[in-house]
């Protein structure tokens, strides 16, 4: 098989300069970064690993919170398109002597760098840098808001195992109401025509959530044998303020996925966590190892869409 060398085509209707939510874009758009990391798939198992595509591009990673597969996802798809890469740290930084945060970013900016990739505790903060930078900004997390690029390496591990999203009925449990990720998730499955089911405790599941177009379950064996796909969501310990169920070991018996909530579901499907998982809350070890559990394929699939969003932000500033 010849491997292919041309650049990719950037989809005539991208026209993002930011990749700041799902809520920005269209279903159309979506798909265009689905299919893009397909691309980057493809050309992957031809045994191009390490494509030219972005040579001279300089993409800074500045996380505000701490991160391990998130950072360094992007720093490795950064490597693989040929970019170089910076990282920040915000402990030990200028932000300790009084620099505010636009500031940081101004200066790092002004040494070269042509992306930033921003994750931030605070609700808001890439765009912020969005309306200040010349740069292109992508949003890793922030806050409570939204995480798009994690919720379209789930979207693209649904497609990849059951072939599509339109008519699919998805379930997110857990702590929504804390979740970036499921917010972020709502949007982008919904403009691709799935049905989304969010279900956890009535403490994690806020009745306004509604409002985005889903349906709330308290009741995860009520809805599960009608979901095609279930994404268990971790308990965000560290973002919680209060006692929102009496107990971990409460927690796991109601909303934790095992081999007998595995047996009474529907035969194929798909479990997904985005990591870190508390192994024996959110899932047992049977199931995060077993054959319906696909959370190593989404990580790989983190590379793919993380090198998509770059490029695609990236040719898009040379236009």
């Amino acid at each position: 098989m010849t491997a292919t060398t041309a650049e990719p085509a950037i989809p005539a209707d991208w026209t993002h300069r930011h990749l700041l939510g799902l809520e920005d874009l269209t279903a159309s758009q979506i798909t265009s970064i689905l299919d893009l990391a397909d691309e980057f798939n493809q050309r992957t198992e031809q045994g191009r690993r390490k494509l030219d595509l972005l040579s001279g591009t300089v993409v800074a990673n500045l996380f505000f919170e701490n991160s391990t597969r998130t950072k360094t996802s992007f720093n490795i798809a950064a490597r693989r398109l040929g970019a170089d890469t910076v990282d920040f740290s915000a402990s030990g930084s200028s932000l300790s002597k009084g620099e505010t945060f636009v500031d940081t970013a101004l200066t790092i900016e002004a040494m070269g760098v042509d992306l930033v990739v921003c994750r931030h505790r605070t609700p808001g903060a890439p765009h912020l840098l969005a309306r200040h930078l010349a740069a292109g900004v992508l949003n890793a997390g922030d806050g409570t808001h939204e995480h798009p690029t994690q919720a379209l390496l789930d979207i693209l591990t649904i497609r990849q195992r059951l072939g599509r999203i339109e008519g699919l009925t998805v379930a997110l449990v857990g702590d929504i109401r804390h979740s970036r990720v499921a917010r972020s998730n709502i949007h982008g499955l919904l403009k691709l025509g799935a049905k989304v089911i969010v279900c956890g405790p009535a403490t994690l599941v806020p009745k306004t959530i509604r409002q985005m177009g889903v349906d709330i379950a308290y009741d995860l064996d009520e809805v599960l044998p009608q979901v095609d796909c279930v994404n268990l969501l971790r308990v965000q310990f560290e973002r919680q303020r209060g006692a929102f169920f009496p107990s971990i070991a409460e927690y796991a018996h109601l909303f934790g996925m095992n081999k007998q909530r595995i047996a009474r579901a529907k035969g194929d499907l798909l479990v997904l966590a985005p990591g870190p998982i508390n192994r024996g809350v959110e899932l047992t070890p049977d199931v995060a190892d077993g054959p319906n559990s696909a959370i190593l394929t989404q990580v790989s699939n983190g590379l793919l869409i993380r090198m998509a969003c770059l490029y695609l932000l990236a040719r898009k500033a040379d236009n």
